[in-house]
Formats: C-alpha cells, structure tokens, sequence
C-alpha cells in the first residue's frame, strides 16, 4: 500500500520536474527561485512523509556492519516478522540461533503511542568491485532498512521511537547472543589485517548459584550484591562513580573461585576476559587491552599473588635512604634483564589505574575480579575498597555447603550419616572440591550411603593426617632440645 502511493507520489514528482526543466527557459531567471520554492511547498503538501535510510554497512566503515542496522534487524524479526509475507533466515555472528528478517523489497506497519511508521527492506547494486567485495565487506550488494513517517511525527519518530527500537534491538541481541570466555594474545600477534588483541570461545560453563556450595547466608548477600549492581546504571551516575565493582576472591585452592566468577556471569548474562598479565608487555599493553573490552563483561585476573611482584613494593620505598639508592642501582639493572627475558614490566601503579583510574571508565557495567590463595601477601592499596569493593572468602567446606553438595551429585537432602559428615567437617578443613569428588559415585554399585561413608573415611583419614602433622611438630623442638644437652655433655 504504502510502495503503491510512494510510487504514485514519485511519478507525479518527476512530472513536475520534467515541466519546470522543459519551460525553465521561457521563465525570467528572477522568478525561477520563487518557482522552486512553490513547487516544494506543492510536494510536502502531495507527500507529507519523511524517509530515513539505516545501510548495512557504511562507506567509511566497509569490513564492518552496522550497529543501527543489525538493532533494527532484531527488532523487526521479534516484533513485526509475523507480519509479512516472505522473510529469510540469516545466522548472525554471536547470535544462539537463526534470525527471521525481512525479505528484500517487503513492508511492514509498526505502531507506537498510537502512531504509524512503515518499515521496507531494500538493497541497491554497485557497478564497481573492489578487492574487499570478496571478502566479506558487503559486496556489490547493499541492504538497507528504509523508515517512512508523517512530517509531523518527525520529532517523536526520530527522538523516542527510534531510541525505542535501538534499546529493544540491543536487548534483543544481548539475550540471543553467545557469550564468549576471552583470553589476551601476546602484542606480537596484534600486528596485520586480522589482527586481534583477544581471542575468545563459546562460553558454556554450567556453574550457577543454586549448585555453588557456600554457606546460604553469605551466597544470598553476594547476588543481591551482583543483582543491584546490574539495575544500577542511574545509580552510579547519580552519585558520579563509573559503573563497575571489583570483587575479591580469596581462599585455598579448591574452594571454588573460578567456579564463582563463571556462576556470576551466567547469574548476569555477561562475557569473561580471562587476562594473563604475564603475557602483557608493561602498562600501555594493559590499557589498550582494557580498551578492548566490551561492557557486561567480567574481567578476571586469576592468582595474582602468583603472577606478578605486585607485594612489597610500597614498603620498599620505607627502607633507609642509603639503602634505597643501592636497591634501586639493583632493581634497575634487574627490571631491565627481565624486561628482555619475561617481556613483562606491568607495575603495581600501571595494574592500579587499569582498575580504577581515568581509563577503567571506557566501557561501563564491568566487574573486574582478582582471585588469591594468599590475600596477605597482597599489596593493601591493590584491595582496599574502591577497588575491590566486595571480599569474599571461600573457605573449607561446612556442613551447609555439604547438604548443596549432597543434593546436586547424589540428589539426597537428609540421611543419617549427615550429623556424622557435620561433626567431621567441623573438626577437619576439607575443599569443597574434595568432597565433591568423594561424594561423586565411580561406577553404578556406588548408591548415597556408599558415597557417603567413602567421604566420612576420607574426613578421618585428613583428620588422622593433622593429628600426626601436629604430633611430629610438637616432638620436633623436643628433639632438638635433647640433642643439644647430649651435645653439650659430650
């Protein structure tokens, strides 16, 4: 209908412009301006429409479709593909499964507030190829959305109702996308056409928060936490912070840190960027990959007392004067042969303003996560908050992260044997991890009462394990005492 009286309208259009060419020359020159000028009144009056065109992809940006374009795309497949006749199925990058669009050259009426909008599908042709046209930079064929509205919507449609369509669209592709683990390149592989800082698989990791085992209590302050933190984009501008928090992890292994960071992401839908410092050269390397990221995403420096000399550098700087200018001729000289042979000089200020300085605020709903098994051997302005607004401590495993245990691997809430397993775990430190692993049956003769009694032999062998651990430290001084009377005798 309305490609009908477009038509129409254009066919009149380029009557009026063949009239005014023909006899333009029988007209004085003075009154050709007045001419023009009551013939665009006439059109606007013949057609009271106005028509935006969102391409595909844009001339300056040819390797690189467009944001608006494929917003606009999800947002007609979900809202308005129902209403046409053909559509075609496209598998778009990042997307979970295949979206319904559009065909080529076909209209569909959208209504918002009460309004009319008309939405065609079209695509022009180029003559000229060129080198990228065959690589995947759009061809010689051009698809674009074109949105046609009345004149006097053109504030609403073009201020609300496309902002409208953007936001859904955007939402739309945040909850059909892939999610992605992320993990940093070396700079040698950032140079040439394909170059890339990080490089990324599906994220499917299946750790959530109702499998997590932790105590309840503490688990239900950290998604409240996280679930704030996500709705609290109006928040953070109110009060002028950037959107982003930083949690720190911290506990023996096997308590399950990286299992939290992934129940977090697929609690909050977002990405990982798994950062290796010792593949980062020094702090510019560390900022342009920060750059990089993209928002609702977790970033995750795992074992941080491990990677880098990020302890002690502060208390260094108290050392006597005398003292320090001969530290720092050594500290030099050794900064620049690990520069050579690590090729890594990230400093405790370089990973300090990576976490909370001018340029953490590219990007915005971030959360930046440290993991530890020693949280005293960290630098104290690396953690303090404000940086690392949240600490959580995952310890052994107590009887209430048993009971999530024992419900997801052998699908049981209560037993008898659970007051026996409750003692232990109060007398003996155990991981979740190994407990987890004792209470997973090894083959189908293993049932509930089987695991669990292989987990309470396990809890008192690490209990007889710490007995003897204490008995022989306890006899050791002993010993050294008597043999330093038998020496002093003899």
């Amino acid at each position: 209908m309305m490609m009908m009286m477009m038509t129409q309208l254009a066919s009149t259009f380029a009557g009026l412009m063949f009239f005014f060419a023909t006899f333009r020359q029988f007209i004085p020159e003075e009154f050709h301006g007045h001419i023009r000028r009551y013939l665009n009144k006439l059109l606007t009056y013949l057609y009271p429409y106005i028509e935006i065109t969102f391409h595909e992809y844009q001339e300056e940006t040819w390797y690189e479709r467009s944001n608006a374009y494929a917003h606009i795309e999800r947002y007609l497949s979900t809202n308005s593909s129902k209403f046409v006749k053909r559509l075609k199925a496209n598998v778009v990058k990042d997307c979970k499964s295949v979206v319904l669009s559009m065909d080529d050259y076909e209209e569909v009426i959208d209504e918002f507030n009460g309004i009319e909008v008309w939405w065609s599908s079209g695509k022009t042709f180029s003559q000229q190829r060129s080198w990228f046209s065959y690589n995947g930079g759009g061809g010689t064929e051009r698809r674009y959305y074109k949105l046609t509205c009345k004149r006097k919507h053109r504030d609403f449609v073009t201020k609300v109702y496309m902002q409208r369509v953007l936001d859904e669209g955007k939402a739309i592709g945040v909850r059909t996308r892939q999610r992605k683990l992320y993990t940093n390149n070396k700079s040698e592989n950032w140079e040439g056409y394909q170059w890339k800082m990080w490089s990324h698989i599906v994220f499917e990791h299946p750790s959530t928060f109702d499998t997590f085992a932790m105590d309840p209590k503490k688990k239900e302050e950290i998604l409240n936490d996280l679930r704030m933190f996500s709705r609290s984009k109006d928040y953070y501008k109110k009060v002028g912070k950037s959107w982003k928090r930083g949690y720190l992890l911290y506990g023996p292994p096997g308590t399950g840190k990286s299992s939290m960071i992934a129940a977090m992401a697929n609690l909050l839908e977002y990405d990982i960027y798994d950062l290796e410092l010792a593949s980062v050269k020094d702090n510019t390397e560390l900022r342009k990959l920060l750059i990089d990221t993209s928002s609702k995403s977790i970033i995750v420096i795992e074992d941080i007392d491990c990677l880098l000399d990020l302890t002690g550098q502060r208390k260094e700087k108290k050392e006597g004067s005398e003292e320090e200018e001969k530290d720092l001729t050594v500290k030099k000289a050794k900064w620049e042969k690990d520069k050579d042979k690590k090729g890594s000089v990230v400093t405790l200020s370089g990973l300090l303003n990576f976490v909370d300085g001018l340029w953490s605020t590219c990007g915005s709903e971030r959360l930046i996560v440290f993991t530890t098994n020693y949280v005293e051997k960290l630098d104290p302005a690396l953690i303090r908050r404000g940086r690392m607004d949240m600490h959580i401590e995952l310890s052994y495993c107590c009887f209430e992260a048993f009971k999530v245990l024992a419900k997801n691997y052998l699908d049981v809430d209560s037993h008898e044997l659970f007051a026996t397993i409750g003692q232990l775990l109060e007398e003996t430190n155990m991981t979740p991890a190994d407990v987890a692993e004792n209470l997973m049956p090894k083959s189908d003769e293993e049932n509930v009462e089987t695991c669990l009694n292989k987990l309470i032999i396990s809890l008192k062998n690490a209990k007889e394990e710490v007995r003897l651990e204490d008995t022989k430290e306890e006899a050791s001084p002993k010993a050294e005492e008597e043999e330093g009377k038998n020496s002093e005798e003899n």
